[in-house]
């Protein structure tokens, strides 16, 4: 049975609430169809029930000997909230239900059920729908109402019959809606899927464009930048305009590789909301430490002169240090890492040594294109250095260079 949001926060406060709903609360509005062939098809079933509707009249009259104005009117409360259920059906419920209380009236002794079958018909197709529509604990009330009417109104050996009849046709609507939202939830499952691979094709093509940009401009361009800086010495006899112009050159080439890094940190980035947010630094190393520490790693940590780091020299550590960090509990768990980050001239150092474990060092193989590899590719991003080996004493090191750079002109 159809749960929308909204109802299945109220249901979640207790029967009692759907209970009050069944009769006294708003009934949720079914849509109209949109379907061509349903509104052609609506007259010719009108028509039908205006068919049904003359044939319960006749039945009344001929039966239960009523007037001509009593029989219709009981038709036309009988058919009316058939129509009415498919749009409102707890609403066309609300009718109906009171109806099998007037229909039974009149009723002969010898009258397997008291009812005209045109009413039972109706009725348990206005049941049908709710039960396809509607909350599971508003079909259970109305159904537990309706199983009580068999027991009024027919002997004890027809009520049972009657009743199993009101309950089957209600568990019948819910099966069928369990398993529409059942195959509802698997296609839109099997959409997220598919954009979710989408997604990832997009971001692998995304990370390789960023490591052709890396590798192919960014090294023109810092060749550029290299041979303007160095032009005034390797050349002599340069006029004053003439190493002002190659100044200007290395500047603009240095610029143009800043803006090329942030370029290649949107590239890399899993989603675009992660740019908005504020980037870790070194300023939450201590942070970053007790987590580690926290997750069983025994480490030492000597940090020094960490004051003046620039921005984006602090990520690439923080992150550098969380991947080495990670790599050591992976590849060495429980065994002593020791951190050390200091500040060297223009220079930020940054060392990671643990013990070997069973596992082995950790390799750019090992980690399937992550780990080692993605801090080599922040070193050298920032125009740095990366080492990572054996250390020849049982352990295991990482050092990175990373060199101040200025911060692009925002």
């Amino acid at each position: 049975m159809e749960t929308s949001g909204l109802a299945a926060t109220h249901e979640a406060t207790g029967p009692w609430w759907a209970l009050r709903r069944l009769w006294l609360g708003p009934s949720t509005r079914l849509p109209a169809p949109r379907n061509l062939f349903l509104r052609y098809a609506a007259p010719i079933a009108l028509l039908g029930l205006i068919g049904l509707a003359v044939s319960n009249i006749s039945y009344l009259r001929d039966s239960r000997a009523m007037t001509a104005w009593s029989a219709l009117l009981i038709s036309v409360l009988t058919i009316g909230p058939l129509i009415l259920a498919v749009r409102n059906p707890v609403v066309a419920w609300r009718i109906a239900y009171p109806m099998l209380v007037v229909g039974a009236i009149g009723a002969k002794a010898s009258d397997a059920w008291p009812w005209a079958p045109v009413q039972i018909l109706a009725f348990l197709a206005g049941m049908l729908i709710m039960a396809f529509t509607q909350d599971t604990s508003i079909t259970v009330w109305a159904t537990g109402f309706n199983i009580v009417i068999p027991f009024l109104f027919t002997d004890s050996g027809n009520a049972y019959g009657a009743a199993l009849l009101f309950a089957a046709v209600p568990l019948l609507g819910d099966v069928v809606s369990r398993r529409r939202h059942s195959r509802a939830e698997l296609a839109e499952q099997t959409e997220l899927t598919e954009l979710e691979r989408a997604r990832r094709a997009i971001l692998e093509e995304r990370t390789r464009i960023a490591r052709e940009m890396h590798d192919v401009v960014a090294h023109h361009m810092s060749m550029i930048a290299v041979q303007a800086e160095t032009a005034p010495f390797r050349v002599s006899g340069l006029s004053d305009p003439a190493r002002a112009e190659l100044a200007t050159i290395a500047d603009s080439a240095r610029s143009a590789l800043a803006d090329m890094r942030r370029l290649l940190g949107v590239l890399r980035a899993d989603e675009q909301q992660a740019l908005k947010a504020p980037q870790p630094g070194l300023d939450e190393l201590s942070a970053l430490v007790d987590k580690a520490r926290q997750a069983g790693v025994e480490l030492s940590v000597e940090a020094t002169l960490l004051t003046a780091v620039p921005e984006a020299v602090g990520l690439a550590a923080y992150r550098i240090i969380q991947e080495g960090l990670a790599n050591a509990a992976r590849h060495a768990p429980g065994r002593p890492v020791r951190l050390e980050a200091r500040a060297e001239d223009d220079h930020l150092i940054l060392v990671i040594r643990n013990e070997v474990g069973a596992d082995g060092p950790a390799t750019d193989d090992n980690d399937d294109g992550h780990g080692l590899r993605g801090m080599r590719e922040r070193t050298e991003l920032l125009g740095g250095t990366l080492r990572a080996a054996p250390d020849g004493a049982g352990g295991f090191r990482v050092e990175a260079r990373l060199p101040y750079a200025e911060e692009p002109a925002q």
